[in-house]
Order: structure tokens, then sequence, then C-alpha cells
């Protein structure tokens, strides 16, 4: 079995390095943004990520799903540091969160996530591509006000997305401009290239990146009017020894545990980091190529150790991501060597490459990012759903508009109970039928029935004339609501006296009919004849 699973990697290998590299080039700007969003230290948003790459991904049941610090918990961070008044204290309840999802893994909920519709998790990615596109445009044109923008689900940085894009105007970096434009060139045409064998080896976003770099070096030495300004590179620590690279962790301080506030901040991470991690494991199943299904309840227990390790060693709290999972998946990633590969590239970058690394523009990441984008939004997605009628286009829709002006997990509820709304009125007209043939009447349960088709056979029993013939088919349900069973008693109570005859199949020997019987001691009439078929 251990040599089947490493001829599987090896077959792989050839998609995944290329993949581990487009996800840390994507991976480590954000890493920084969304420490310094959270007001953590920086270091804090790189250790987080080198542990969802070196430790979930090996725990972890997904082949394609990549672990980091999320955007949309940055908030929760922010406010718990400023409640707890310490950043050791927030490690804490980081720990406590890892602790939480580990006991609801092994309570198996992960159940949960299997209840989103198709329409709304293929809406929740539409509309992080929409955020990506919106967000990335004054990034790629040196306007950087805000590194986590590109994946945030915050309701302030959906009002202020527009906004950054008017700012954009007045803020151009000619150089920038030019830089993201040819690398967001390359992405599209790279793929038309792919009939020479030596450049489908080459991954297209890492083309882009050697471009930025190399025309930010020309710039700087003949055309410095174009030279992207320090500001706009990737900015990382650099660490000059073993011992400088170690002294930038730091420890959670364990008497935090005696502080009531450390567990509320612990419950609350753990809930939304679990059902951040359930969404975007259900979307990168969706955008898997080879349509495999992750286990959730092993990703709630991965998820866990991964936050416990994490505080532990100062890092920030940590979701499955499914920007990073689009970009692995867009760019070849096949199994979860890619995930941990990635992690093994930030580390080396961190310990090593830190001088290199800071000399890409951030406008090559932007053009990955807008191409992702693109691609998660793609009108024909838009048209595809139009097509499939408005029961999955509205969710589609509203799902998205509700992402846009509020964030990621109030749209989801709002996409959610859209859902529900047409599931049920679909039920409610596809569960009981009625046809007429003269005097005849076939009323047929073509599925389970519960207290939601009430209405429904009430409005269908009203229908039926006087001196006719009923037939009652429960040949396809196998559960029946006491609430209707209690609407067939009360009709062949009153049946005889408009002269109708009743004949119920299978409806009689169904278990929950006679037990229904027993508890009612219902008297059925002996002139109402019954068959069970």
């Amino acid at each position: 079995m251990i040599h089947k699973h490493i001829a599987y990697y090896k077959k792989n290998f050839k998609n995944d390095a290329p993949a581990s590299l487009v996800v840390f080039l994507v991976a480590l700007p954000l890493c920084l943004g969304i420490a310094l969003a959270s007001g953590a230290p920086l270091f804090s948003g790189l250790i987080s990520g080198l542990v969802g790459g070196l430790l979930v991904s090996l725990l972890s049941g997904s082949q394609l799903a990549v672990t980091g610090p999320a955007a949309g918990l940055t908030v929760i961070v922010f406010t718990a540091i400023e409640t707890l008044g310490s950043f050791q204290g927030l490690l804490v309840a980081v720990i406590l969160a890892g602790i939480i999802q580990l006991v609801l893994g092994y309570l198996r909920a992960g159940i949960i996530g299997a209840f989103f519709p198709s329409s709304v998790i293929e809406g929740m990615l539409a509309a992080i591509g929409l955020i990506l596109i919106i967000k990335q445009v004054p990034h790629a044109t040196g306007y950087d006000a805000s590194y986590e923008g590109d994946e945030s689900y915050m309701q302030e940085t959906a009002e202020s997305s527009f906004v950054e894009l008017f700012d954009a105007a007045n803020s151009i970096s000619f150089g920038s401009v030019i830089i993201s434009s040819i690398a967001l060139l390359i992405l599209i045409f790279w793929a038309t290239l792919k009939h020479i064998a030596v450049l489908k080896l080459i991954p297209a976003p890492l083309v882009a990146v050697i471009w930025g770099v190399g025309f930010n070096e020309w710039a700087m030495q003949f055309a410095p009017e174009f030279a992207v300004n320090a500001k706009h590179l990737v900015s990382l620590p650099v660490s000059n020894s073993p011992s400088e690279f170690f002294s930038n962790f730091i420890f959670p301080d364990f008497s935090y545990l005696t502080n009531p506030h450390t567990y509320a901040v612990a419950a609350t991470i753990a809930i939304i980091a679990s059902l951040e991690t359930l969404l975007s494991l259900e979307a990168t199943d969706k955008l898997d190529p080879l349509k495999r299904i992750a286990p959730t309840n092993r990703e709630l227990k991965a998820q866990g150790m991964g936050n416990i390790v994490s505080g532990l060693l100062g890092g920030l709290p940590m979701t499955a991501v499914i920007v990073r999972s689009a970009a692995n998946i867009n760019s070849g990633g096949r199994t979860s060597a890619s995930c941990f590969m990635h992690g093994l590239w930030l580390l080396l970058s961190v310990m090593f490459l830190a001088t290199f690394l800071n000399m890409i523009p951030l406008a090559c990441l932007s053009a990955i990012l807008l191409h992702t984008g693109y691609k998660l939004a793609n009108p024909v997605i838009f048209k595809r759903f139009y097509q499939k009628g408005m029961s999955q286009f509205l969710p589609f829709v509203i799902t998205i508009t509700a992402i846009l002006v509020t964030d990621l997990l109030k749209g989801m509820v709002i996409g959610v109970v859209l859902g529900l709304f047409f599931v049920i009125k679909a039920n409610y007209h596809a569960a009981i039928t009625m046809t007429k043939d003269g005097s005849n009447y076939l009323l047929e349960f073509n599925k389970d029935v519960s207290f939601l088709n009430k209405a429904l056979l009430r409005k269908f029993i009203l229908q039926i004339e006087d001196n006719s013939s009923v037939k009652i088919d429960a040949s396809k349900t196998n559960f029946v609501d006491y609430d209707i069973l209690e609407v067939i008693e009360g009709f062949l109570e009153t049946a005889e006296d408009d002269n109708i005859t009743v004949e119920l199949v299978n409806l009689y020997g169904n278990e929950t009919f006679e037990r229904y019987a027993r508890v009612e001691n219902a008297v059925v009439n002996h002139d109402v004849s019954l068959q069970s078929a």
C-alpha cells in the first residue's frame, strides 16, 4: 500500500512541483498582509502558512485544499488582541480553538458542509472571483493600501473596495501597470503554447514573476521613472543567522487561561474557522478536475491540530483557503504534495532567500490573482446557471450579491436560505400529484411526504367531487408524516357521507400508518375498500 502511494505521488510530481511554486508565490504576500491587517507580528502570518503547508497537508484528506492564515479572520483576530490586551493571549485562544475543532471532528460535525446547495457553492466561488478582480485592480496599478484585500470577505473591505478602485486612478505607478499588464497577457496566452513540450513544463505564473523581476531590475538601471517603488515589492523579514530566525518566534502566555474572554475568543475562532474551512473544502472539491471528495471530519481534525501547533509557535489561526486552493488547481496541482511543498518553499525562503524574494513586484502577484478571479467568475458560468432555470440561477446570483455587500458567512446564509426555499417549493409541488379520469381520481405520493405537503394534500382532497372513486397510492414512498396521515384519516371518515369510495395502496401496510392507527385508535369504515399492494 505504501509503495502504491509513493508511485502515485511520483507520477504527479511533474504537475505538483510547478503548482507548489505558484501557490508559494501567491501565499507569501498574503501571509504577510493578513498578519499586518490583524495587528499581529508579520512573522506570525508566515508561521501559520508554514504549519498549514508542512503539517495540515499531511493530516488532511484533501488533495488540493491549501491551508494558511485567512483574511476572513482578520477582524476577529484584531478585536481579540485588543480585548485580551496581548498577542500572547490570542495565541492561547488559538490553541483552545484548535482543541474545539478536534472535538468537532470527532463528533462528526463536518457533515454540515454537505448541506450547502451546489448553486450556493458556485455562487461563493464566483463572488470570490469578483472580489479578487475588484481588489487586485488597484494593486495591479501600484495602489497597495491593504495587502489582505485580495481574499477578504469583511464588510468594511467590501464597502471600501469600489472606493479603492477610484483612489487607484490617482495613484497609478506606470511601472506596476506595465508589469501587471504584460504578466496578465503571459498568463492568458501561455496556454496556447502548451503544444511546445519544453514550455509545457514551465508554469505561466512563474514566467510572469520572472518577467516582473527582470523588468523592474532593468528599469532601476536604465529607466528609473518606470521602476516600482520599494513599498510595492514583497517585504519579507530577513534573517542573517539561525539564531536571528528563531528569535522571531513568540510563545503563548498560559496565564490567560484564567481570563474568561479567552474562551469566548477561542469559541468564535473555532466556529468561524470551521465554517470557512468546510465551505472552502466544498468549493475545492467542485474545482477538482478529478472530482475527488475530501473527508470533512478528517479536515476538521487536521485544522484543529494545525491551529494548536500554530498557537504554540506564535502563528495566526488558519483555515482552508479557496484563493490559494484555486491557484493550486489552476496551476496543475494534483495531490497534497503541492500543498506540502509550498510550505517547504515558505520555510526555505524565510530562512535563506528573503533578500531575493523581496525583489518581486506585488503587481506580478496581482496579475496571477486577477487571472484566478476571472476563472472563478467566468461569464460562461453565469450563462450555464441561467440556462438551468430560476431555481438555480436566483440562489447563485443572490449569493454573489449578498457576499459582495456583506461578507462570506452572511452571504452564504442568505444563499442557503434561498436555496432551501426553492427546495421546499420543488418538494411541495412534486411530492403529491392528482390526476382525474371521469369520476375516478388517482392521488399519488411520489416521494416521502411530510407536514410541508399537508396544505397541498388538503387542496387536492377539496377538489374531489361527490359520487366518485379515489385511489390513494403510496407505493413510491417509505415515510408518511403523521400530519399527512391525520388528513387522510379525516378524509376516510367523511368519504362515505359524500358517496366516495376510497382505495388505499401500500398506505394501510405502511409502518407509520399502523403506528398512527394504534395510537389514535382509528376506526376504518368496512365499506371502504382497503388493498395492500
